[in-house]
């Protein structure tokens, strides 16, 4: 196991009717900006149950941070910020808005020219307003980490800071009920991928990681397409299974003391970037090609996936490797996401497109190897057709 120091210090209430908590986590006499979407959160009864937490606050509110959370959007904040003297951010949706309220709360206090270098210039931030989530949306695990990833011009760039991971967040998994099936399968595969990305590496002798992977990577496999039956898509059981694992499958936790990838994630922001193709979507496309493609540098991993997640018991490993490949692509389609360029209508002379977009954002050298070159992604594009 290599060397690690790990801290999580986010505050997390999990389970029915717990929003009215968040009036104990912000301080009395905070000024809070309330920051979400495009409004599900006024039919779904969340904003109401916000509304009624913050009566003892001031407090002012601010929305429309879209899915993938572009930059122009985000710092339109900035003047409410600014005129109102908010000292404190309260995130209320999924992950965009989440993401989008962390960019918020380190560009609010940027000293430099540009915020927009928090991203493109990796600027460190050196501080930022605290902020606070209530989830609506099981997928990125942003409620409990530092990881930010905003857009601008069909640029879709990350960032990291732990000065920007929510103080403490509300997983109520009542309030997914109201989710569409799409959102659902995105929010699934999305955790499922998380956690391949940090475990489909090379051994370290990381046991409690890759035990911890692979039971989270067997309840999505198991709770995922439940939640999009008619019979059993509103067992609160299942949907409060699936909100725990995206939220453990990226706190930290999986990631400390072993290899992680993240090449999958990097070229599937290109095709979010270039073509607005929901994330998810992009991972469920791209994360088989990778592993076809690497599947001599990952071995170990890929026959230990094999054997531990889909109980495979073939003697020989190429067979277990080409099995576990088939079932994961076979997940995805019960998940009713993509796992081809093809059916998103992406054809091979936009690959040109898609790895100079690469070139121009750094990511010239992915993987837990740093040897995923062009040319590799270029071929893991190819296989993906």
């Amino acid at each position: 196991m290599l060397n690690f120091s790990f801290q999580n210090p986010t505050k997390i209430h999990f389970g029915e009717d717990q929003i009215h908590l968040i009036a104990k986590e912000i301080p009395a006499d905070a000024k809070v900006l309330l920051v979400y979407g495009g409004g599900s959160i006024k039919s779904n009864g969340v904003y109401d149950q916000v509304v009624a937490a913050l009566a003892d606050h001031t407090w002012f509110e601010f929305s429309g941070i879209e899915p993938n959370p572009k930059y122009q959007t985000l710092m339109k904040s900035l003047e409410i910020i600014e005129k109102e003297d908010i000292d404190y951010l309260l995130a209320v949706g999924g992950g965009s808005v989440v993401d989008g309220a962390k960019f918020i709360a380190a560009a609010a206090l940027f000293e430099g020219d540009d915020p927009w270098d928090i991203l493109a210039k990796q600027t460190p931030v050196e501080k930022a307003l605290p902020l606070g989530a209530v989830l609506t949306l099981p997928a990125t695990g942003s409620e409990s980490n530092g990881n930010s990833v905003v857009t601008r011009d069909g640029d879709k760039l990350p960032f990291a800071s732990p000065l920007v991971r929510p103080q403490f967040a509300v997983l109520d998994p009542k309030v997914t009920l109201s989710l569409s099936d799409r959102q659902i399968s995105n929010g699934v595969i999305d955790a499922f991928i998380h956690v391949m990305e940090q475990y489909l590496t090379y051994s370290v002798n990381g046991k409690v990681q890759d035990r911890f992977a692979e039971g989270l990577l067997q309840t999505l496999i198991e709770e995922g397409p439940k939640a999009l039956q008619a019979e059993t898509k509103d067992d609160l059981e299942i949907r409060a299974n699936i909100m725990w694992s995206a939220t453990m499958a990226l706190n930290g936790l999986l990631g400390a003391g072993v290899p992680q990838d993240w090449s999958t994630h990097m070229i599937g922001h290109e095709l979010t970037g270039g073509f607005g193709i929901d994330h998810a979507r992009t991972l469920s496309i791209v994360l088989p090609a990778v592993m076809k493609i690497k599947r001599k540098e990952k071995h170990g991993k890929l026959v230990q996936y094999a054997e531990r997640v889909w109980h495979l018991t073939d003697t020989d490993e190429e067979v277990k490797i080409d099995k576990a490949i088939e079932l994961t692509e076979d997940f995805f389609k019960r998940m009713d996401v993509p796992v081809r360029l093809s059916e998103i209508d992406i054809t091979k002379d936009q690959i040109d497109g898609l790895i100079e977009r690469l070139e121009q954002h750094g990511m010239t050298e992915l993987g837990e190897h740093s040897d995923i070159t062009l040319d590799v992604s270029r071929k893991i594009l190819e296989e993906a057709l």
